[in-house]
């Protein structure tokens, strides 16, 4: 038994994630022995854990399961805790290692809503970035529709079994992102039907799929903040787009903007963000920089970087890569807890901390 082979079997069992297997495969010297000493190997849908039949279904179907063992598997979902242990890919495994970004939001999406994630989109899409969804109706739908308009580049992540496809109105959506070069994903194994667990996992590889997050169009209780949520977590650029303040559909995303998510109207916008922090990872757009001649020429160029408040420089002085608690940094600055706690939550949504258990925070991994 491969490494690869060993990640797909460990993906068919229950209650057991990328951490624990890591954790064996330390202990036993590699994964396929970690499964082989393994006493549960016991299938989520019962009896045997069948990997040979799960790779020749994949087969059947031209689907690729992609392991923390092969070269394809994304370099950036890779590095975040909790990453899946198998992606069953449909489509262009490659794409899933292309600078994206995700666009996210409601099912029940307004007309001024649908308006925003297509346009962001198109421009998106247009200037280089894979534009990454869960394939959901409303916003999800609208942002992948988008983005194959322009010609680009989609990635649709599944809360379901690929052979279980959900909402069933988007089969068709699906079907065109994988034609139009793009990939359809899920990390379920065959027959996973959609639950109430499986779409937050799906907004979990949403979330580290990506170099940030766009929130669209979401109300104050929604599937559209644990994404957002977890895409600070894990040090990723959280964005929303400004919508009526009397508007329910919007309620989430003025809560992320009043909590410090950057405020998006633009494409333009989006690029200016991520290029403040993941400078060269946008591809130069023609007209958009003159070129620079004479003595502007000789003088080296500076890469822009990120601006905090004082106070904000005052937090990211006291917190390590490990974590510090909260108490900690109310001793250190001087500052009230209250006020702690608000820069705490700005700076999650800038994608410069993480939170921890325990009312802990520490700076982001290394991009």
């Amino acid at each position: 038994m491969t490494d690869r082979e060993a990640y797909i079997a460990f993906n068919l069992t229950e209650q057991i994630g990328s951490v624990r297997v890591s954790e064996l495969a330390l202990r036993a010297g590699s994964v396929s022995a970690a499964w082989e000493s393994y006493p549960n190997k016991v299938a989520r849908s019962g009896g045997d854990v069948d990997w040979r039949r799960e790779i020749a279904t994949a087969g059947k179907f031209g689907v690729d399961i992609v392991t923390p063992a092969d070269e394809d598997y994304p370099e950036q979902l890779g590095n975040a805790p909790g990453h899946p242990l198998a992606l069953y890919v449909k489509g262009n495994v490659k794409a899933l290692s292309l600078p994206s970004i995700a666009i996210v939001g409601t099912r029940r999406a307004t007309q001024y809503g649908l308006d925003q994630a297509d346009r962001l989109a198109r421009d998106l899409a247009s200037g280089g970035w894979t534009v990454v969804s869960g394939l959901a109706l409303g916003i999800d739908a609208e942002a992948h529709a988008g983005a194959l308009a322009a010609g680009g580049v989609t990635i649709g992540v599944l809360g379901s079994a690929l052979d279980e496809f959900y909402p069933e109105e988007n089969r068709e959506l699906a079907r065109e992102i994988v034609r139009k070069g793009g990939a359809v994903v899920s990390e379920f194994p065959f027959g996973r039907p959609p639950d109430q667990q499986t779409f937050p996992q799906r907004n979990h590889v949403v979330a580290a799929l990506v170099r940030g997050v766009i929130a669209v169009e979401a109300p104050a209780k929604s599937g559209t903040l644990i994404t957002t949520g977890i895409a600070a977590d894990l040090g990723r650029v959280v964005m929303a787009v400004p919508g009526r303040v009397d508007s329910r559909s919007s309620a989430g995303c003025l809560k992320l903007i009043r909590d410090g998510a950057r405020l998006i109207r633009s494409a333009r916008d989006v690029e200016d963000e991520m290029g403040e922090l993941f400078p060269g990872h946008i591809r130069p757009q023609a007209g958009r920089t003159p070129p620079r001649t004479g003595e502007e020429a000789k003088r080296p160029a500076r890469a822009p970087g990120p601006s905090f408040s004082l106070e904000e420089s005052m937090v990211m002085r006291v917190v390590d890569s490990e974590g510090v608690s909260l108490d900690t940094i109310v001793e250190k600055t001087g500052l009230s807890a209250a006020k702690v706690n608000s820069l705490c939550m700005t700076l999650r949504m800038k994608g410069r901390l993480r939170f921890f258990p325990g009312n802990r925070v520490a700076l982001p991994r290394e991009p």
